[in-house]
C-alpha cells in the first residue's frame, strides 16, 4: 500500500483503506505455526524473521490495535487535505512497528526499530501547529539519541557473539561472558529507556503517578501512566531474567499486550468523549473498566497482567512496591476519568458519530476479552486460580485504597502543583535556552575584547598590576 502511494490518484484513496493494512499481520499471528522462520534475502543483506509465541502475541495484539485505529483515523481524515501524506507516514510507521515483533537478528531489529521511531514524527507533527512541531522536534531528538545508544550496544553484542552470528538469541546467550557486558547493558538501558520514559528501578512506577496526577490533559495523564506501567514491566522482566526464569519474557509480553490494548482503547475514548455529550456515560463506563484494570481491578485483564508479573517480582520488598504501585495506578486512572469527562463539549444535543464509536467499542471489548484468552498460554496462567477468593481480594484492596486517595485528590485538586507537560524535557529546554543566551553573550564579549584598543588596554593593566605585586613582595 505504501508503494502504491507513488500514484497520486491511489494515494488519495489510501486513507479510507488504512484498516486493511495490518490484516495480514493479524492472520499470521493467528494461523502461523509457532517458530515459523523466514530468511530473506541472502547475505550481506540477510533478514531473519521469526514468529514465536511471544512474537505472535504482540504481533496479533499490535495488528488488532492498528486495524481499529485505522478505521478510527479514516473517519477523521475525510476532510483533511493532507490525508494522503498522513497515510504515508502511517503505513511506514506500521511497517516498522510490526517488523519489530518478528525481527530475529540485530540488524533487522535495528532497522525496523529505527523506521518506527523516525516515521512516527510524521504522525506527531501532522497538523502543523506550533505545539505539534515542538513535540516532533523533541521526539526526533530523543529517538536519534536512543538509536545511537542501541547501535553501539548492538555492535558490542555482535562482537562478542561466536561464529559471527547476528541472531538476537545468540547475542543474548553470549552476553554474560562478553568483555563488554556491562557497557552493553548500560547502553541497552539508555537506548530503550529513552523510548519509554524510563527512570531507574521501581522509581518509574511511582514517578509517573506523582507527576500524572498534576496534569489536566487526559492524553498527558495517559502518557505518564505509561511511564509508570513500563517501569513496573521493566522491573519484572529484569528480575525474571536475572534469576534465570525462562518464562519471564513470555510474562512480560503478556503484560505488554494488555497494556497495548488498554491504552489504545483509552486514547480512542478521548476522541469519542471530545465529540459527544448526549451519550457520554456509555463511553465513560467501559473506559472506567479499562482504566481501573491498569490498577489490577478484579476480573479485568489488568488483574491477570499483575498476576503474570508477580511470578517474577515475588513477595519480597519489590513485590510490596509492586502492590503499592497498583494503588498509585488506580489513583491516577480515576484522575484520568475525571479529566476525560471534562473534555466533553458543552452542546448537550451533540452525539459522537458511529464511525468513531464502533472502533472504540471493538477496542474496549478486545481489551477485556483478549487477556483472558491469552492468559492460559503463559506458564503461571491458571484461570481457576485467577478467580479464587484470595486472588480477588488481593486485587481488590489496592483498588479500594486508590479510590479513597482519589477522593482526597479531588477535594484538594486546586492546590496541586502545576508540573508542565514533559517535566524534565521542559527543564532541559529552559537550560538549553539559557546556555544559548550565555554563549551568545560570551561570544560578543570575546569579539569586543579581541579589538586592538581594548586588548592593548587590558594588557597594559595586567602588566602594571603584575609589576605592582612583584614590587610589593620585594
Amino acid at each position: 500500500m505504501l508503494s502504491a502511494c507513488v500514484s497520486r490518484r491511489v494515494r488519495d484513496r489510501i486513507p479510507s483503506l488504512l484498516a486493511l493494512a495490518p490484516v495480514p499481520a493479524l492472520v499470521a499471528a493467528l494461523l502461523s505455526p509457532a517458530g515459523t522462520t523466514l530468511v530473506l534475502p541472502e547475505p550481506p543483506f540477510r533478514m531473519t524473521l521469526v514468529l514465536d509465541v511471544r512474537g505472535a502475541m504482540l504481533l496479533g495484539v499490535g495488528a488488532l490495535l492498528w486495524i481499529v485505529a485505522g478505521a478510527y483515523a479514516s473517519s477523521h481524515l475525510r476532510s483533511d487535505p493532507n490525508a494522503g501524506r498522513f497515510a504515508e507516514w502511517w503505513l511506514l510507521t506500521l511497517a516498522g512497528n510490526l517488523g519489530v515483533f518478528i525481527a530475529a537478528d540485530l540488524v533487522s531489529f535495528y532497522l525496523t526499530f529505527s523506521v518506527v521511531s523516525l516515521a512516527a514524527w510524521g504522525l506527531i507533527a501532522h497538523d502543523g501547529t506550533p505545539g505539534s512541531r515542538r513535540a516532533g522536534v523533541i521526539y526526533v531528538a530523543l529517538a536519534v539519541l536512543s538509536e545511537a545508544f542501541l547501535l553501539i550496544a548492538f555492535v558490542f553484542m555482535a562482537e562478542a557473539t561466536p561464529n559471527g552470528s547476528l541472531l538476537i538469541r545468540d547475542a543474548v546467550a553470549a552476553l554474560p561472558l562478553s568483555p563488554w557486558r556491562d557497557a552493553s547493558l548500560v547502553l541497552l538501558i539508555l537506548g530503550f529507556g529513552l523510548k519509554i520514559g524510563f527512570v531507574p528501578g521501581m522509581l518509574s512506577a511511582f514517578y509517573g503517578v506523582v507527576v500524572g496526577i498534576t496534569q489536566q490533559n487526559p492524553k498527558t495523564v495517559l502518557a505518564y501512566s505509561s511511564v509508570s506501567q513500563m517501569g513496573l514491566l521493566s522491573a519484572a522482566l529484569g528480575m525474571g531474567l536475572a534469576s534465570g526464569d525462562i518464562g519471564a519474557a513470555l510474562g512480560a509480553s503478556f503484560s505488554a499486550a494488555h497494556h497495548v490494548l488498554v491504552k489504545g482503547g483509552l486514547f480512542l475514548a478521548i476522541g469519542v468523549c471530545a465529540t459527544a455529550v448526549r451519550r457520554l456515560w456509555p463511553v465513560v463506563i467501559p473506559a472506567a473498566v479499562l482504566a481501573l484494570g491498569l490498577g489490577g481491578l478484579p476480573l479485568t485483564g489488568g488483574m491477570l497482567a499483575k498476576l503474570a508479573a508477580k511470578a517474577q517480582l515475588g513477595d519480597g520488598v519489590v513485590g510490596i512496591f509492586a502492590t503499592l504501585s497498583s494503588v498509585g495506578s488506580t489513583l491516577l486512572m480515576l484522575h484520568f476519568l475525571y479529566r476525560l469527562a471534562q473534555t466533553a463539549p458543552e452542546d448537550p444535543a451533540k452525539g459522537a458519530p458511529t464511525t468513531l464509536v464502533r472502533p472504540w467499542l471493538v477496542m474496549a471489548v478486545a481489551a477485556v476479552a483478549v487477556p483472558w484468552i491469552l492468559y492460559p498460554t503463559i506458564e503461571s496462567g491458571s484461570l481457576l486460580a485467577a478467580v479464587g477468593r484470595t486472588t480477588l481480594w488481593a486485587a481488590l484492596w489496592p483498588a479500594l485504597i486508590g479510590g479513597v486517595l482519589a477522593v482526597g485528590l479531588w477535594r484538594w485538586r486546586d492546590r496541586m502543583p502545576r508540573v508542565p507537560e514533559g517535566d524534565i524535557v521542559v527543564v532541559g529546554e529552559r537550560a538549553m535556552r539559557a546556555t544559548i543566551c550565555w554563549s551568545e553573550a560570551i561570544e560578543r564579549a570575546d569579539d569586543y575584547l579581541q579589538q586592538w584598543p581594548v586588548a592593548s588596554l587590558l594588557l597594559l593593566t595586567f602588566v602594571i598590576t603584575l609589576g605592582t605585586v612583584m614590587l610589593a613582595r620585594g
